[in-house]
């Protein structure tokens, strides 16, 4: 791993979800630029210093030398690939060689001008950027705390054994309604709708209370990031899953970002991670849910 001072920040483009503080310019930003674009996940060009959401996500149309830091983080195994710069991804791009057929081939991509760069942003941010606001309301509180929970698993595999139902009192069931309670009730401004041990355990009940407007529920046309969001799979007319609404995709109106507890890409209701999933609209019976601030 390429030595260097320290881990000047965590670097965030302009479209990052509403609870992180997009990232000011700096010379770590364009060190990663030349750092991914030596691992041929990038255009090599005359580099700027701001992190833009091209190069944070890669450019549509699937071409490997276009990726971005997502790009990266696919191959080097870091999920969810946001394309943020956390502790982890810093550490990889540290760790990469340029792949054979490029050139250069085998030695660090992070070279030593990149590592000149980190080390003068090291000295400017020393490890953190200007701090992020709190959560002012309980969307985005419980919208905080769901993402803060990215990756985490049931274990073992397969049992529906986690700590958040642990905490609900109700372990060993499908928990995606109880990792929604936990949540909203674990954020830095819970709300007076859902209740540990109590309300909800059961997607099904979350929409019937808010088809009533029971308990501070209400059905809404026009989500906002943290409100709820459930799926029924089927369109049988019985909701099966349950997350928290992030953000439409490129504006779409369609198309949108969640965060889910015990999903899968294999099992959308009963898979056993925390994770963020694209969803659209249309594929399934979909209905958002705001949630009374308290």
């Amino acid at each position: 791993m390429v030595a260097v001072k320290g881990f000047p920040r965590a670097v965030y483009p302009p479209d990052a979800a509403p609870q992180y503080t997009p990232s000011s310019d700096g010379s770590d930003i364009e060190a990663y630029k030349r750092t991914v674009s030596r691992a041929g996940r990038w255009k090599w060009q005359a580099f700027d210093q701001s992190f833009s959401n091209a190069f944070s996500h890669g450019k549509p149309g699937g071409n490997v030398g276009e990726s971005g830091v997502a790009g990266v983080q696919r191959q080097g195994g870091i999920s969810p690939d946001t394309g943020y710069i956390g502790q982890s991804t810093f550490n990889l791009l540290r760790s990469i060689r340029i792949p054979e057929g490029l050139p250069n081939a085998g030695q660090p991509a992070m070279d030593a001008r990149s590592v000149e760069l980190i080390n003068m942003a090291w000295d400017r941010f020393k490890g953190t950027d200007k701090p992020e606001p709190p959560a002012g309301t309980s969307a985005q509180a419980r919208l905080a705390k769901a993402i803060s929970q990215l990756g985490k698993k049931e274990s073992p595999a397969n049992s529906n054994m986690q700590p958040y139902g642990e905490w609900y009192s109700m372990n060993g069931v499908p928990w995606c309604a109880i990792f929604a309670t936990w949540c909203d009730q674990n954020g830095t401004k819970p709300s007076k709708s859902f209740v540990k041990s109590t309300y909800y355990a059961y997607v099904p009940y979350i929409v019937m209370d808010a088809r009533a407007g029971r308990r501070g529920l209400t059905v809404t046309s026009s989500p906002k990031p943290g409100d709820v969001v459930c799926y029924d799979w089927r369109r049988d007319g019985e909701y099966d899953h349950v997350g928290f609404f992030e953000a439409w995709a490129g504006g779409s109106g369609s198309t949108f970002t969640a965060i889910e507890g015990n999903t899968s890409l294999t099992n959308d209701s009963n898979g056993g991670e925390v994770m963020r999933r694209t969803r659209r609209v249309t594929d399934q019976g979909t209905v958002f849910i705001r949630v009374q601030e308290p």
